[in-house]
């Protein structure tokens, strides 16, 4: 089977539940004052000027499927061989997965000013984003026909999923207004790299099993940033014949309290697909023959790729990235009486914008001197509970990090590599892992009474504007 098949069917994702990144919350990394752009990266009389990643990309990548199909795809991925056992013909049952990646290529940003703790940065990114939703009966015929009873079945192929792939490269912009209320805001240039969607709204299978035979009829609609054929290098390079914007705005309140409140929206946007994409309706019949040979995935592959795209008609069209509010509360407190030992509980709720996807997650974060470690809980719409780990080095001028929002899940696919036989079905299988690095460098920023120079500033725009609105001269 070609891989591209393999990450087809991987990709045909959830249609509700989504998975983000929350073990970076209230870390004051660079990477967490990227996606929470009311988040203080520097600490003025200890950090340095500038942080950058020099680079190094963060990197994340997650994917989660749920259904029957979970222990039929990890034994065909790992073990060469479909395990059907679970699968329900006839009975109307979906799978759901995600799949997302991210990698900040560039991530760079300056302290521009004491009085309002202005912070400017400015980034590149790469993002992929997928969902949608898959029958048995759709994963059960690539193994053939000995799944099937009946020679005949209706809408038992009718699936549904899209994915885009699009670069980023924009500034961020961060000021404290006043001892209690921080703002800021990320905006991005978007650069269309690939985008696929299916929905097919009919289907008809009718068996021949006596020629190895299929008869295969679809009605649907396909989506498609590429002419057929057209997908080369230059359509992964930072072009612009697939534009677009994104911007995510933040706030956050300290209490009298000491309790932190964040409110974020995150990754608003849209990308305007070249004119030279495809949109296919489509309402097309087929015969796919040798459905016992070892060529049938890819026969498979190729007539739905045929059908789906059966009569194009060539123009733009709007897609919209998967923007999300998210709230969250946080406080610190010391655990030992030498106050060396720090825990900082977060509560986070996530909403999706253009979705029903919401998730709770609890964040359980650890400090001894400069050795962090983050437990963090969550728990979605579709009923599924993930464990988080998170091992970090953080120093005023350095970090580094790694871990897994979803480990049980990752280290259960990790050990079916070797095993992928013993592999059943659970409440759902996944992966996750991210990874990131920064350093600051420059002088330290210093305020004038401890300072070797006399720094000079003053509030930015947004401080100017807050002072004449609520009078509060300082």
């Amino acid at each position: 089977m070609k891989k591209v098949l393999l990450i087809f069917c991987l990709l045909f994702a959830a249609v509700e539940g989504f998975s983000q990144q929350f073990s970076q919350y209230n870390t004051g990394t660079l990477y967490d004052s990227f996606e929470n752009p009311s988040q203080q990266s520097f600490v003025p009389d200890t950090s340095k000027m500038y942080a950058f990643n020099f680079l190094i990309p963060h990197l994340n990548a997650n994917f989660s499927l749920t259904g029957n199909a979970q222990s039929s795809l990890v034994n065909r991925a790992f073990g060469a061989k479909y395990n059907n056992a679970a699968l329900q013909i006839g009975a109307g049952k979906y799978n759901n997965a995600i799949a997302n990646a991210n990698a900040y290529a560039i991530m760079f940003k300056t302290f521009v000013s004491l009085d309002g703790d202005e912070e400017v940065g400015i980034f590149a990114e790469t993002r992929a984003e997928g969902r949608g939703a898959f029958t048995d009966e759709s994963l059960a015929l690539f193994d053939g026909t000995a799944s099937f009873p009946n020679n005949i079945y209706d809408n038992v192929l009718n699936d549904h999923y899209y994915y885009q792939v699009y670069n980023s490269i924009g500034l961020s912009y961060r000021e404290k207004l006043s001892e209690q209320f921080a703002v800021g805001f990320k905006f991005g240039f978007l650069m269309g790299t690939d985008y696929s969607k299916l929905n097919i709204y009919e289907s008809h299978l009718s068996f021949n099993k006596t020629n190895d035979a299929a008869i295969i009829s679809l009605r649907g609609k396909y989506y498609m940033s590429q002419g057929p054929g057209k997908l080369d290098l230059r359509s992964f390079l930072p072009i612009i014949r697939s534009p677009g914007a994104q911007i995510s705005i933040g706030t956050s309140y300290k209490t009298e309290d000491k309790i932190t409140f964040q409110a974020n929206i995150k990754d608003l946007g849209f990308i305007k697909w070249y004119g030279n994409s495809s949109i296919s309706s489509f309402n097309s019949t087929a015969t796919v023959n040798g459905l016992s040979t070892t060529k049938r995935e890819d026969s498979l592959y190729n007539l739905t790729r045929t059908i789906v795209n059966s009569s194009p008609k060539y123009g733009s069209f709007t897609s919209y990235t998967d923007g999300r509010f998210e709230l969250s509360a946080t406080k610190s407190y010391w655990v030992d009486a030498n106050s060396s030992i720090k825990y900082s509980p977060t509560l986070i709720a996530s909403k999706e914008l253009l979705y029903n996807g919401f998730t709770g997650a609890m964040v359980n974060h650890f400090q001894y001197q400069n050795y962090h470690a983050s437990l963090t809980a969550s728990y979605d719409n579709q009923s599924l509970f993930n464990l988080g780990l998170q091992f970090m080095y953080k120093s005023y001028n350095g970090e580094f990090y790694f871990g897994s929002e979803r480990l049980v899940q990752t280290m259960g696919l990790a050990s079916a590599i070797h095993n992928s036989a013993s592999y059943t079905n659970g409440s759902f299988t996944g992966a996750d892992f991210f990874i990131g690095f920064s350093l600051k460098f420059g002088p330290v920023i210093e305020h004038p009474l401890n300072a070797s120079i006399i720094p000079i500033g003053q509030k930015g725009f947004l401080g100017r504007l807050w002072n004449r609105l609520f009078k509060t001269y300082q």
